[in-house]
């Protein structure tokens, strides 16, 4: 019989189905459908939005998924698999504490983001919060599940139950279920896990795993990552509003939807050998992943995005950073009423061409502020321990604040994933290569692509049972290519010819260009197909350090782009010829369309 993969991803506003099969003996997307999502009030049950969901997807596809007691299994010659991720309620919620700030309650905090987490606050010994702001804060945020790493192995015992007093005097309510024992992971000092355990079971669930920072320079944060994932599913899904009747029709365990998205980035890193960035824009938070030498991480930025947030990146970002970005000049008053305009009624669309072209600034300077702080997130312990790590015994108490090392160099990455309405329903293709272009700076040889309509959490848990499936559809049918970008470092003289193209499509069909400083050049290529593309130099300029590179790769919706504008990205301190540059660009990007 026939393999087919029925999927659904409980979102916190939707509920989006999709149903994978067999089309010319590999698997494709055959179809979707959505409903909105009803875990809260009046409905409060899940399932209803998942059953919605589903006969959206039977009446667009001709087929019939639901039976009396739940899903149908089986079809004529198909056998049927269910599927599921959900970040519905708001998504997992947890609180992480820690010892010192920069040791291992960074590590924690990365261990609970990369589990799918969203981390409601970071507390740790030498904040400089008072007992009594932390025990309001405990008791405010209602969390489904709380991390704490407490200390070195070897090391002070007393910072731990430290922590488990203060969660004691605060006995936190759980968000979900009255009933409800949050569980607590503990991962910190082994020698305090007997003591923590005594000290916390009579009120919360305890399970202890390994240390994930048992020394300065050393991280485990696996175990971690698969024990938050084990009680999402034990605990936090059991007490959410119809999730028992979900629990009992799917294949495979529920994912965190964020943790699905983490799952098929790793296994296309893994299979194409690639190091990869993907950005997630929303209207109220911005999700960022990576996966670098194949390590996996991912950062929240829960103030960043399109229109319930637009007032936060105003803020952070300054009107300035995001003026720089527009194609024409434009009072800073007029701009930031247009953008708290969005604040005030964040579900309007964009109805102008001026109100497409700040949001796209405004997008431009999210992804860029989510970026950098991604970076603090993707980081490693440090090389070089300090000298006074040996006096850290039972009787001492050191605090120290030894620096972290990020691994995340643009240089490095190979792919930029897109994804989001601002990027993947842009009115051209053209327009988010541009956004992902200003924001990331992307150096050397980059390749671009957006997803149409966010299946990576879908593909994300069908990589559990069938990677190659996931893969074959992530490629085919959640991807939209853009192409590859050429970018050129160094300072560009403005005018002057720095870089010369030469592509062959899949065609046969040869072309060349020749760049010059300060601009963006886009070669049109067939899709689909694939393109051989070298790129040579001239001047004070190179392509990641060197002279001439050689790429064949899949050729892209917009073309090979060639960005000769230099790297550091540098734009014109007067606002007139800045938003002239800018006007530039983007007809030069869109040229090939």
């Amino acid at each position: 019989m026939k393999e087919l993969y029925l999927i659904t991803d409980v979102g916190s506003t939707t509920t989006k189905a999709i149903l994978i099969g067999e089309k010319a003996r590999e698997h494709r997307l055959i179809g979707r459908g959505e409903h909105p999502t009803t875990v809260e009030a009046p409905y409060e049950d899940v399932t209803i939005g998942v059953l919605g969901a589903l006969r959206d997807l039977g009446s667009r596809t001709g087929r019939a998924f639901l039976s009396e007691t739940g899903i149908l299994k089986e079809q004529a010659n198909s056998r049927v698999k269910y599927l599921s991720t959900s970040s519905a309620g708001g998504g997992l919620q947890m609180m992480v504490f820690g010892v010192m700030r920069n040791v291992t309650a960074d590590s924690a905090r990365k261990a609970a983001l990369g589990g799918g987490a969203i981390v409601l606050d970071v507390m740790t010994i030498d904040d400089d919060r008072p007992s009594f702001l932390k025990l309001d804060a405990i008791r405010a945020a209602r969390p489904d599940m709380v991390l704490i790493a407490g200390g070195l192995d070897g090391g002070n015992t007393a910072f731990a139950l430290e922590i488990c007093d203060l969660l004691c005097a605060a006995r936190p309510r759980p968000r979900l279920g009255k009933d409800f024992r949050i569980p607590v992971i503990y991962a910190g000092n082994k020698d305090a896990a007997p003591l923590v355990v005594d000290t916390l079971s009579d009120v919360f669930d305890v399970k202890v795993v390994d240390n994930l920072r048992p020394s300065f320079d050393k991280e485990v944060l696996e175990p971690v990552r698969r024990a938050i994932h084990e009680l999402f599913m034990s605990h936090v899904m059991s007490h959410a509003p119809g999730y028992d009747r979900l629990l009992s029709w799917v294949d495979v365990e529920v994912m965190p939807t964020p943790m699905a998205v983490g799952r098929i980035m790793e296994h296309l890193a893994a299979a194409r050998g690639m190091n990869i960035l993907g950005v997630d824009i929303g209207g109220a938070t911005t999700d960022v992943f990576s996966v670098i030498s194949g390590v996996f991480h991912r950062s929240v930025s829960a103030n960043l995005g399109m229109s319930y947030s637009s007032g936060n990146v105003l803020l952070e970002a300054g009107i300035e950073n995001i003026l720089r970005w527009l194609p024409f000049e434009a009072s800073p008053d007029d701009i930031a009423d247009r953008i708290c305009t969005k604040l005030i009624n964040p579900t309007t669309l964009p109805s102008t061409v001026t109100d497409l072209q700040i949001e796209h600034a405004l997008a431009t300077e999210a992804l860029r502020l989510a970026f950098d702080r991604h970076k603090e997130v993707a980081t490693v312990p440090p090389k070089d321990l300090p000298a006074w790590k040996s006096l850290m015994g039972q009787t001492q108490v050191v605090v120290a604040q030894p620096e972290t090392r990020t691994i995340l160099d643009i240089g490095s990455i190979d792919m930029i994933i897109g994804s989001g309405g601002v990027l993947s329903h842009a009115p051209s293709r053209a327009q988010a290569a541009l956004i992902m272009l200003n924001a990331f700076c992307p150096t050397g040889v980059t390749y671009l692509a957006v997803d149409s309509i966010f299946m990576m959490p879908h593909l994300g848990v069908l990589a559990e049972i069938d990677p190659e499936a996931a893969l074959n559809v992530l490629e085919k049918d959640c991807f939209i290519p853009l192409g590859p970008v050429v970018a050129v470092d160094g300072a560009p003289p403005l005018g002057a010819p720095v870089v010369t193209v030469r592509c062959r499509d899949s065609q046969g069909v040869t072309s060349e260009a020749t760049v010059r400083g300060g601009s963006i050049h886009v070669i049109p290529t067939p899709w689909p197909g694939e393109v051989t593309v070298e790129a040579e130099v001239q001047g004070p300029v190179s392509i990641a350090g060197q002279s001439r590179v050689q790429l064949k790769c899949r050729a892209g919706q917009v073309g090979v782009i060639v960005d000769a504008r230099g790297r550091p990205l540098t734009l014109p301190e007067d606002r007139t010829a800045c938003a002239a540059a800018n006007a530039q660009w983007l007809d030069q990007i869109s040229s090939s369309k």
